[in-house]
């Protein structure tokens, strides 16, 4: 194993554990509130699989990246899709269906190497999902609270 080879083999597994640490951060807001249905374990694991998924498209020769991160986007896709309940009028798992989607990019951002990109986009998303529990934006929305 050559020193080139060694780097590489490092920044592949820190792009890993950045992608883990990223996506269990979303997961744990998830947690620490009370939902339930996706937390830790599940954002964590899939911002770390879709983190591998890119590195192994960029690493494999001569094929285009983008194919196997456009299957990801599918793919989690229709995972969100199976956290989404109809009864009514009442939906629920809209929230988390959409926060797995996007953590899936995360993976992805980092696995390109867009580490600024995935660490603000995880900010954005914490925010996105800490807004609702903030006694001032409670007075100025309308929506009645409701998690999923």
């Amino acid at each position: 194993m050559t020193v080139l080879e060694l780097q590489s083999d490092m920044t592949v597994i820190l792009r890993i554990c950045i992608s883990f640490l990223l996506g269990g951060l979303i997961g744990w807001e998830r947690e620490r509130h009370g939902i339930f249905s996706a937390g830790i374990r599940t954002y964590g694991a899939i911002c770390l699989g879709s983190c591998v998924f890119g590195v192994l498209s960029i690493s494999i020769v001569g094929a285009d990246p983008s194919r196997i991160a456009a299957q990801v986007a599918t793919g989690i896709g229709f995972l969100g899709g199976g956290v989404i309940f109809r009864q009514g009028d009442y939906i629920s798992g809209l929230t988390t269906a959409a926060t797995l989607w996007a953590t899936s990019a995360i993976g992805l951002a980092v696995a390109f190497g867009l580490y600024f990109v995935s660490i603000l986009t995880s900010v954005l998303i914490f925010l996105l999902l800490y807004l609702p529990r903030l006694s001032w934006w409670k007075k100025i929305s309308r929506k009645i609270s409701s998690e999923g």
